[in-house]
């Protein structure tokens, strides 16, 4: 039975091929982006399903309280582990300390990488369950021990066994290579953890690190923990949340809170507002969750409406069929069948179709998303996905023809009824709802985009780039080299800082001033610059001066940028004094010399934080900032700024970026979103829109012989292409009114989440609502248009 079933469908589908391809086409398209959006989501959810520990790692995390707000942050002090260790050990399997990712250089015999990796304490390999291709999987055991990834071992030794070797680390120390690891995939923490260094190395290698043991104002290092297996994080949250401040006089006043962040909520839910979780990316999951569901639902309507529409032409087959002796339930099952053979079309289709896309989705994505051909649970899914939609597409027209009077059928007397298109005309204001909101959304998204990318950073980024100098060969050479870069001609100024200039790696407090209100709890970003940083980023001066080689007392000045001045509430700061009070000999006061105009080196999204630029000694110069001279090509300011670089530090690979390309990645998640949300929105229209030609053509098809007599009478074609346009133009106009408001209200929500937004332009609302009725009028001409020009003798040849 269901085997005939099927060949009366598959007739059915040849017999009418342009809605079988409108149907297929449309449900194809629609599956095509709802596979792909549950295979991103898949990976979303996925993420650090790598390790087989995740449910019970977690990073410290703390919350201090400053003026009345409260931040979240990963940076921990040194001495917390003493702590965690002497008191709280029972709860612990492992307690591991770790310095911050960061590139640094590594060099075998001539081959030299600048390369991210860690450094750690012993348990780490344990705790993440790297998985060991070679060499002993506690590869952390001695200081001078170093494990890699089987990337860079593939890079640095070229086929040679790494296993013994030695490597050289910032050209400065010489580790040996214990392990070689498993590459850790795209999706998880840490896979960028291309080599594993010891702490303990990391910590005699650094004398400033030795000097934190004691120190619990120094927030500069994270800490990794793996509980045991009869603890939770909550409870163990709740034992250690005060130690800090029980511990450490000298940073109660900020009220520090520690707790566990558990691996599993590291990716989805990493925003803290004020002290409190608040989300994160687990809002692009829903949001791509319901725009699948919508682009889904947007091709099943488009099959609900041409079947129930074309549902006149069959309905003398079930007169007959009913007359003949069949029940209202097989001609369901027919109906269902006829649906369920369309959607398996479709579900092949679009497997091709995510194949072919595939590779374009990952790069638009930023994923490694590969097609999962071996999981069972993938194809289980979509069986069940193959079963649902045919139901959902399938189940409205099959009740819907099924119900039909046989006897009326029969003697000619069945009418639709007055009310039979309302349902259509109810799915297509659905479908063009659905697509109004996205191409509003999708707007809105891009505009917050280019407000932020618009707005004054501060400096000028064009022909601005950045050397990372982090090897010791680069202390104290800070004048030197650019004396080497200018003279070479690539660079016509250059300033060293601590940090690039995108970013805040430091923030300080424990400082006082003239005027500083009692009790108030400050927090300044800190960065360490050269003399000619005011010049090398083309700041805007407001008031004093810039760090200048004719001031010899410049070694002990500070400049403020607007918001400090305004944070700290000083009048006049030029010439004043600002002294660090956090250490036990305290340091010399720092005179202001000068206030820039703010220039953001965190999100552009955010308000730009206070900050203080000191003058730096020659021990932090973590990057060279160089202007390219604009009389050459930006080639030759390279080629000569490299030659320069490769006579001074041969051992060391010439690595450099464009600052504006770096300033540029802080967009890369709102234009990752906005770029998805274009894709599927323009399939939402594509689909909304093969409907509508189809339905065009079914009206047009009913009214052919209505069009013969008006043109014989003397109608004009604009006159029947108005006929036949206005009334999908009058359901359009209805999706305005309901979608757009929709689309204002979810997109206002979403830009509250950003404190430097642009606002809702009506113009926005004119640019879709305009665009939307433009396209249904080109989807709906052609029909019109084609049956308003036909011979009328073609149509009235008959009566």
């Amino acid at each position: 039975m269901f085997k005939n079933y099927l060949k009366i469908a598959l007739r059915n589908l040849l017999k009418n091929k342009v809605y079988s391809l409108i149907n297929i086409s449309g449900l194809a398209i629609g599956m095509t982006a709802t596979i792909m959006i549950g295979l991103w989501i898949n990976d979303e959810l996925s993420n650090n399903d790598y390790f087989e520990n995740k449910a019970t790692i977690a990073q410290v995390f703390q919350h201090q309280s400053s003026n009345g707000e409260v931040e979240t942050g990963e940076a921990i002090p040194r001495p917390l582990e003493f702590a965690l260790r002497k008191d709280y050990g029972d709860n612990f399997k492992h307690i591991i300390m770790s310095s911050w990712n960061q590139p640094r250089y590594l060099r075998y015999g001539e081959i030299n990488l600048n390369i991210d990796g860690n450094f750690m304490q012993e348990g780490a390999p344990e705790m993440l369950g790297l998985e060991i291709i070679a060499g002993e999987k506690n590869g952390l055991k001695e200081k001078n021990s170093i494990m890699i990834s089987e990337s860079t071992a593939k890079a640095l030794f070229k086929g040679e066994d790494p296993i013994g070797k030695t490597l050289r680390v910032n050209n400065t120390a010489d580790l040996m290579v214990t392990a070689v690891y498993k590459n850790i995939p795209s999706n998880n923490s840490f896979d960028e953890l291309n080599f594993l260094g010891t702490w303990d190395y990391y910590v005699s290698s650094r004398p400033w690190i030795q000097r934190s043991e004691t120190s619990w104002g120094n927030n500069s290092f994270q800490m990794f923990v793996q509980i045991n297996e009869n603890t939770t994080m909550d409870g163990i949250t709740k034992k250690i949340i005060d130690v800090k401040k029980n511990l450490s006089a000298e940073t109660a006043e900020y009220n520090p809170q520690i707790f566990l962040f558990p691996m599993e909520e590291w990716h989805l839910y990493s925003n803290f507002e004020n002290g409190v979780q608040v989300g994160g990316r687990i809002e692009n999951v829903w949001l791509f969750g319901i725009i699948g569901i919508f682009v889904l639902l947007l091709a099943c309507i488009n099959f609900v409406n041409l079947s129930t529409a074309r549902s006149e032409k069959r309905a003398i087959e079930v007169g007959i069929r009913k007359s003949i002796g069949s029940k209202r339930g097989q001609l369901i099952t027919q109906f269902l069948s006829e649906s369920f053979l369309i959607v398996l079309l479709s579900f092949v289709l679009s497997i091709g179709l995510v194949l072919l896309f595939l590779d374009g989705f990952n790069n638009l994505a930023s994923k490694s998303i590969v097609f999962p051909w071996s999981n069972i649970q993938f194809w289980l899914t979509s069986l069940i996905f193959i079963v649902i939609t045919a139901f959902l597409a399938g189940s409205y027209p099959a009740l819907y023809l099924s119900s039909f009077d046989p006897v009326a059928v029969l003697k000619g007397t069945f009418k639709m009824g007055r009310y039979s298109a309302l349902p259509r005309k109810i799915l297509v204001v659905t479908q063009f709802t659905v697509s109004v909101a996205l191409i509003i959304g999708t707007m809105i998204v891009m505009d917050q985009i280019d407000y932020a990318k618009n707005r004054p950073v501060g400096y000028n980024k064009e022909g601005l780039i950045q050397i990372p100098a982090m090897s010791t060969e680069f202390i104290g050479k800070g004048d030197f080299m650019r004396n080497q870069f200018i003279n070479s001609g690539g660079a016509i100024e250059m300033a060293s800082t601590s940090s690039p200039t995108t970013s805040v790696w430091s923030n300080r407090s424990g400082y006082t001033w003239e005027g500083k209100p009692p009790g108030f709890q400050e927090d300044l970003a800190h960065t360490s610059v050269s003399h000619e940083f005011v010049e090398t980023l083309g700041l805007k001066v407001i008031d004093g001066r810039g760090f200048s080689r004719d001031f010899a007392s410049d070694s002990l000045a500070v400049i403020l940028n607007k918001t400090a001045v305004s944070y700290m509430g000083i009048k006049d700061p030029v010439g004043k004094y600002i002294r660090d009070s956090s250490d036990e000999d305290p340091a010399p006061p720092l005179k202001i010399i000068g206030v820039i105009d703010d220039m953001i080196m965190q999100s552009p999204y955010s308000p730009v934080k206070q900050s203080m630029y000191v003058f730096n000694r020659g021990n932090n110069e973590n990057y060279y900032n160089l202007r390219l001279n604009p009389e050459q090509s930006v080639r030759e300011n390279l080629d000569a700024i490299e030659r320069t670089y490769k006579a001074n530090f041969p051992s060391l690979p010439f690595e450099y970026e464009f600052v504006d390309e770096r300033y540029g990645r802080k967009f890369r998640t709102e234009e990752r979103v906005a770029n998805l949300s274009k894709v599927f929105t323009l399939l939402a229209i594509f689909i909304s829109c093969l409907g509508l030609f189809g339905l065009a053509s079914f009206v047009a098809e009913q009214r052919v012989k209505e069009i013969g007599v008006r043109k014989t009478l003397g109608a004009s074609v604009s006159q029947l292409w108005i006929l036949l346009s206005k009334d999908f133009v009058k359901l359009v106009l209805v999706s305005l009114i309901i979608g757009s408001p929709i689309a204002y209200f979810m997109m206002n929500q979403w830009l509250q989440k950003f404190p430097y937004r642009t606002g809702i332009s009506w113009t926005v609302f004119f640019i879709a609502c305009s665009g939307a009725l433009l396209i249904t009028l080109i989807t709906v001409s052609y029909q019109a248009i084609r049956s308003a020009t036909s011979n009328p003798v073609d149509s009235l040849r008959t009566e």
